[in-house]
């Protein structure tokens, strides 16, 4: 089983100006200790749940071009933007500027949003759930039209583009994975099904992840893919990976088919936790 890190917290002594020797750092130490992912939160301020909104975050896809020059190996995307936070059309063109200049190691993570304290503060609409998630298939759909040859119009309920222009095209062809985050049953599951090369469920505990693959396979049937093509994660940032039941676990999430884990760094301490799990967790877990 494959491992990821996440680097969901840039909190750390020191100012502004140390952020970015932060991030080279950590995602260095990452890619040497054999991680095959490295993620970043895409989220404008710190959510409430993991710390002070005050807290530094940095934008996501200006922090994984960063990543892209100081790396060469691992595979680099947000875990994973709302749909809210960039137009359609821009989202296809700035996933594909990171893909074209990381040689092809990127991939798209998207997902309907949620944190509504940062769009109200910084002035960006937040609509309801139902139309949060019309909007991210749509987003899918001109995403995928602009990582292929129809440059014709798109034409949805939410979103109208008079050209689906995109040049350069992808490195990775046909096109970046698609990521879909989450464990909705019904609408999440169902457009990961339709539209998702890679699956990240938030739930870690067995039977909760042996459900939501049941689920996932169900809409697989249902849509006619291939539910055997579409890698499976699951995100375990607030677990302890040096505890004994964290491996008893991933042995279990390994039996369910379970490709990759992401694992987390803990603030003020990005780089030595890394280091940490590259040495203690990413060996044992590769076994599996």
């Amino acid at each position: 089983m494959r491992s990821g890190i996440h680097l969901w917290n840039y909190t750390a002594p020191g100012t502004s100006a140390d952020l970015a020797p932060l991030v080279t750092r950590t995602a260095q130490v990452a890619e040497a200790g054999g991680f095959d992912q490295f993620t970043v939160m895409d989220h404008w301020f710190q959510m409430d749940t993991a710390g002070p909104a005050e807290d530094p975050m940095l934008e996501a896809y200006t922090t994984l071009g960063f990543v892209a020059g100081q790396t060469s190996r691992m595979r680099i995307g947000p875990l994973v933007s709302g749909v809210t936070y960039r137009h359609p059309g821009l989202l296809a063109k700035i996933a594909t500027t990171l893909d074209v200049l990381s040689g092809g190691r990127s991939f798209l993570g998207i997902g309907a949003a949620w944190y509504e304290r940062e769009h109200d503060a910084l002035g960006v609409p937040y609509p309801a759930i139902s139309e949060r998630f019309e909007r991210l298939e749509e987003a899918l759909q001109i995403v995928l039209q602009m990582w292929g040859a129809d440059t014709a119009r798109y034409d949805g309920a939410h979103y109208r583009l008079a050209e689906t222009l995109n040049s350069p095209q992808p490195v990775t062809r046909p096109h970046p994975p698609i990521m879909i985050g989450g464990k909705g049953e019904r609408k999440t599951l169902r457009i990961a099904a339709q539209y998702a090369q890679i699956v990240n469920l938030t739930a870690f505990e067995p039977e909760a992840v042996a459900h939501l693959l049941d689920v996932l396979r169900r809409h697989c049937d249902t849509v006619g893919t291939d539910y055997d093509a579409i890698e499976k994660q699951i995100i375990t940032t607030r677990l302890d990976p040096f505890a004994d039941e964290y491996l008893a676990q991933a042995e279990q999430w390994a039996k369910l088919g379970i490709d990759l884990v992401v694992m987390g760094v803990r603030p003020n301490d990005q780089v030595g936790w890394t280091e940490r799990l590259a040495a203690d967790v990413v060996p044992r877990l590769a076994e599996l």
